[in-house]
């Protein structure tokens, strides 16, 4: 985890967001994911395609597999070989929300820019020109299915278990360089936020799941591996994980759902954040009752890093080392309850924001 790449515009209660989204509509979840996080999110719209689904993503380039128009799988596991190439397709309808975010958000750096050479030319400062200015994009966050839930996905396809993780952590490594290109592209010198999505990831330490601990530790350590010398890597879980497990695997950046799962590792937490890692908290619930307010889901945060300090973690650096996201997806929602969500996260994350500058004001930090 190289800490030094970590920027100072990353942390302190930024938000970002999970991935998929409930819009229907490409340009209107697009808009909305520009505008509803401090890091705006790359998301997928799995209502308006089901080729949006993060296995069809994966899956698509990978030999012996074929995807339809409508995200229906294929897999010819004859074909299916460790050595072929990976093609990422980002014209494919799997990856229209990636492409057309890249569009709009290609768009608003321009639109800055000609803003800014016009008040250059005029004299006015930023702002001054009575046209609302948009917030320039220094970072953007995506996300990616990890290596050992598409290698699940081929093996109950019918891949066999050494074929099926072998393919799955190459075609990885391959669609993050390709999709880490096409953000540098057309967002240069933008910072990137890539997190691998490993839902399979939570019933890793059970005794029927298909590979070892280790080996899963392994296969997820070398997709972020491949995402560090470039960006930020980040590791999200779906759950209540094996914590340890998560951690070993060398995130820049872990997500953590708000809830008493993590303080029986608070030990391994604390290492985590001496690193200078960061902390993603799920700090609004996606499942059951959705808050109408603030108040329940800063009060649970709260109360969540008390007990963690009591165990040991240094209650600056959880401060000021975390960002602020939902506990999950919101592809299974309305658009009107995200937008809910991601407001109420909003007035968490300056809460947090708030926390973190008083607390380096009262200690010294």
């Amino acid at each position: 985890m190289p800490t030094s790449r970590i920027s100072h515009r990353i942390g302190n209660g930024a938000t970002i967001g999970v991935g998929s989204l409930p819009h229907r509509d490409l340009d209107a979840g697009i808009r909305f994911a520009l505008g509803a996080t401090t890091v705006p999110t790359i998301p997928s719209l799995p209502r308006r395609s089901t080729a949006e689904g993060l296995i069809v993503q994966a899956m698509l380039g990978i030999e012996g597999v074929t995807v339809g128009q409508y995200g229906a799988i294929s897999v010819d596991v004859r074909r299916v070989d460790p050595s072929a190439d990976v093609t990422t397709d980002v014209h494919h309808d799997a990856f229209a929300g990636f492409r057309r975010f890249l569009e709009l958000a290609a768009e608003r750096q321009e639109r800055r820019a000609r803003h800014a050479a016009a008040a250059g030319s005029s004299g006015a400062a930023d702002g001054e020109s009575g046209v609302p200015v948009e917030p320039p994009i220094d970072a953007v966050k995506w996300q990616l299915v990890g290596p050992v839930s598409l290698g699940l996905a081929l093996l109950r396809a019918g891949v066999s278990d050494r074929v099926a993780f072998e393919v799955a952590a190459a075609a990885v490594r391959s669609h993050v360089q390709s999709l880490l290109d096409a953000v540098d592209a057309a967002l240069p010198g933008c910072q990137q936020l890539v997190f691998i999505d490993e839902p399979d990831m939570l019933h890793v330490t059970d005794a029927d799941f298909p590979i070892a601990p280790d080996t899963a530790i392994d296969l997820v350590s070398g997709a972020l591996a491949a995402i560090e010398p470039r960006a930020l890597s980040g590791l999200h879980v779906c759950g209540e994980p094996d914590w340890s497990s998560l951690i070993a695997t060398g995130p820049s950046i872990l997500s953590v759902p708000v809830g008493p799962s993590i303080v029986g590792s608070a030990g391994y937490l604390q290492q985590f954040l001496a690193r200078g890692g960061l902390v993603a908290w799920g700090a609004v619930q996606t499942d059951g009752p959705i808050s109408g307010s603030v108040e329940r889901p800063w009060r649970q945060l709260s109360q969540l890093w008390c007990r963690l300090v009591e165990r040991g973690c240094d209650q600056v650096m959880l401060r000021t080392q975390s960002l602020v996201s939902p506990q999950c997806g919101l592809g299974t929602h309305s658009p009107s309850v995200a937008d809910r969500v991601h407001r109420i996260t909003g007035e968490v994350s300056r809460r947090v924001h708030d926390q973190a500058v008083a607390t380096r004001f009262v200690l010294g930090a």
